[in-house]
């Protein structure tokens, strides 16, 4: 029994980590024995690892479709984003009062190493995710941090990087370093406004994503 419990808790982080890197993408029609197989365990643990992803709403059942990977739609992306501003905003304002000097740094540290990947948006993503990961854990609020993982779970939904979208990149990085400049200087305020500017900012360039790929699919 506790081994199929290891392997059940296997199957579910393995999957989960494929959902979130976007190896496996929203939409995706999802079979238990091929999950099985991908992930070498049985079917009982990959059933398990769909239900509890179903639980957290990262898979959805389909009618004659069955389980498929969650895909956000247009108002589940805008509240998605609206609260990421809101959470984003507190982590900021409260990394400024409690962030230690080394928290700082590291998110200098991570900064200053963007512009070496700059022509590779999946590196940039996974900086980006690291940027965000430290900034949540310089709040120092355990709570929120929780609530801030779940909702960077849910952003896997939306398939793809808004770092591809022409000149994303460059404003993000001037986005992270206001960030910084304001939780260095210990000014909550300030350190609020940069942050829900930065995800005002990727909203806007997530939703010109989703319109060329609507604009994609019509052609077709």
């Amino acid at each position: 029994m506790a081994n199929e419990i290891s392997r059940g808790e296997v199957a579910y982080q393995k999957l989960k980590a494929a959902i979130k890197d976007g190896s496996i993408r929203p939409g995706t029609r999802l079979r238990e024995a091929e999950i099985a197989e991908r992930f070498k365990v049985s079917r009982t643990p990959a059933r398990d690892a769909i239900r509890r992803l179903e639980a957290e709403r990262l898979i959805s059942f389909v009618p004659r479709h069955g389980a498929v990977v969650s895909k956000l739609d247009h108002q589940e992306t805008m509240e998605l984003y609206d609260l990421r501003e809101v959470l984003e905003g507190t982590a900021a304002a409260f990394a400024a009062r409690h962030a230690s000097e080394a928290e700082i740094e590291e998110l200098r540290e991570l900064v200053g190493s963007e512009e070496a990947i700059a022509a590779s948006p999946q590196k940039l993503a996974d900086l980006n995710r690291l940027f965000h990961s430290v900034l949540y854990r310089a709040a120092h609020n355990r709570y929120l941090e929780r609530a801030l993982i779940a909702l960077r779970d849910s952003m896997a939904l939306l398939g793809g990087t808004s770092l591809t979208v022409p000149g994303r990149y460059e404003s993000a990085h001037e986005e992270h370093c206001a960030i910084i400049a304001a939780i260095a200087g210990r000014d909550a305020a300030a350190a609020d406004a940069a942050a829900r500017t930065h995800i005002r900012s990727a909203q806007r360039a997530r939703l010109k994503m989703m319109r060329e790929d609507m604009l994609a699919e019509a052609a077709d």
